[in-house]
């Protein structure tokens, strides 16, 4: 799984250009994935401001909001890959935009016995 966090700052000071650019990078790269067959599904997330923290302590819920009370970066979406590889994973992730402005987290997704895949 390939977790895309960035920092809407950065995003909101790219001028329009800018982000229509990052937005056809970020096309023909699951075009690419989708015609090798190696992009399995993937989502954006709404805005952090959205979020909603749910922690338990002593058995009592408290919600806050957000994701994090100081983050500046935060889950921005994630894509569902399949790649004969880790190195191939971190290839993709280097490759989808985001990095550049923000980090692309590469984790292996566990299967139904909770083995690393």
């Amino acid at each position: 799984m390939l977790l895309i966090n960035n920092n809407p700052a950065t995003m909101e000071a790219m001028s329009e250009a800018e982000r229509t650019a990052l937005m056809g990078d970020v096309d023909q790269l699951i075009a690419e994935l989708t015609a090798s067959g190696e992009l399995v599904g993937g989502e954006a997330l709404a805005d952090g401001s959205h979020t909603r923290t749910v922690r338990v302590r002593d058995g009592v819920p408290t919600v806050t909001d957000g994701p994090f009370l100081e983050a500046k970066e935060y889950l921005a979406g994630y894509l569902i890959i399949e790649a004969e590889s880790v190195d191939r994973a971190v290839e993709i992730a280097a490759r989808w935009p985001d990095a550049r402005y923000g980090a692309m987290e590469v984790r292996p997704i566990m299967d139904s016995v909770g083995l690393e895949m």
